[in-house]
């Protein structure tokens, strides 16, 4: 495959970048905060903030160390910059957190599957200021499929919930073959093939997210990333919700620190209903950001085990209901207040979308089937 295009936007090696890569870059975030309520309301895109990640280091931090980076998501070493940054992008803006954290799973999944040529092309892609992104869910009736051999391979169907359309230059996309589901790392710069008109949310509106269509598309020889079904090995692909786990949890942080400062505020923090409501928040929040820093951990080690999995989805459990919690206890703790537009009503519009992600049911399943199968108690999952 012929070294992928950079992007328009001047190189900045991960060398230097990801090394002064910072999980808690103040700046960086306040920046992020400050440009939401634009973003959410549809009058700018998410282009300077995916710029400003890239000036930041963030974008080179997932790299592995020996290629430049700091290993955010892709070595146990970059584990606890990857959590912290999840969860501080969570705070300010879910939907940067989003695009951030499809750009972490896909530089993980080119560290785990890309053949050498497709992985130094991706990894020079990354280091030229290249943003990627997974699309997995197909379009309904329009799954993707790969057809053909060698250089007659073409792509066909489409991919729904394509966050970050006109903001990433490749994406890993899956697509159907006679033996099972094949990965691929795809330019998706195309422009006319995407549709963002097709994301009909309340939340997470400002995700660029959409429909892009592959019909006609060559993919490249070298586009493959390991082979069939090799996706769902474990405990890389269930396992690795912890990381959107990170990002719900700093959602749900900022909509408890933001409870706690207005009913302070209103001098309402003593009367004992609302001091209910403050410890049951605090105690969800600490609940889920155990479990995931554990599910991370143990996804996230040298030896990994595939069982490492169910933790991730016990903690993606944990962190549904304490977001839920934590959305319903702000709503009656400060009545109309909590639906004027402002930092809580977008978190928490943006917060009760993000969390439905993704066939919940599914995953609750697998959880289950995990803890009767190994007949252990979770503590030793």
């Amino acid at each position: 495959m012929a070294p992928p295009p950079a992007p328009a936007a001047a190189p900045c090696p991960a060398t230097e970048r990801g090394k002064r890569a910072d999980p808690e870059d103040r700046s960086l975030l306040a920046a992020i905060d400050g440009r939401a309520a634009a973003a959410d309301r549809g009058e700018a895109d998410l282009s300077r903030e995916v710029a400003a990640l890239r000036r930041a280091g963030w974008l080179a931090a997932p790299l592995p160390a020996a290629d430049g980076g700091l290993g955010w998501g892709t070595e146990p070493a970059g584990t606890p910059g990857c959590f912290t940054a999840l969860r501080q992008l969570g705070r300010v803006s879910l939907p940067v957190a989003r695009i951030f954290e499809g750009h972490v799973n896909a530089v993980a999944l080119v560290a785990l599957y890309g053949a050498d040529t497709l992985r130094g092309n991706a990894f020079d892609a990354i280091r030229g200021g290249g943003c990627f992104g997974v699309w997995g869910a197909d379009a309904p009736g329009d799954a993707v499929t790969l057809r053909g051999e060698g250089e007659a391979l073409r792509l066909a169907g489409a991919k729904d919930y394509a966050s970050g359309l006109g903001l990433l230059s490749h994406a890993v996309v899956s697509a159907r073959v006679e033996a099972g589901t094949q990965l691929l790392l795809v330019p998706v710069g195309d422009a006319a093939r995407g549709r963002g008109d097709t994301w009909r949310l309340a939340g997470m509106r400002a995700t660029r997210s959409g429909r892009y269509r592959f019909d006609g598309v060559d993919p490249g020889a070298d586009a493959e990333l390991g082979g069939p079904d090799d996706w769902f090995r474990e405990p890389h692909f269930e396992g690795g919700v912890w990381r959107y786990c990170a990002a719900h949890l700093g959602a749900a942080e900022r909509l408890f620190a933001e409870m706690r400062d207005a009913l302070a505020a209103r001098d309402r923090a003593g009367d004992p209903h609302q001091q209910v409501r403050l410890v049951r928040a605090a105690v969800a929040v600490e609940s889920a950001r155990l479990w995931i820093e554990r599910a991370a951990r143990r996804v996230q080690a040298a030896d990994a085990h595939a069982d490492a999995a169910a933790v991730s989805l016990l903690a993606r459990e944990v962190t549904q209901d304490a977001c839920r919690d934590v959305v319903r206890i702000v709503e009656e703790a400060l009545g109309l207040a909590a639906h004027a537009w402002g930092p809580i009503e977008r978190t928490r519009r943006d917060l009760a979308a993000f969390v439905c992600q993704a066939a919940p049911d599914d995953k609750r399943a697998r959880a289950a089937e995990a803890l009767v199968a190994r007949g252990v108690l979770p503590e030793h999952l």
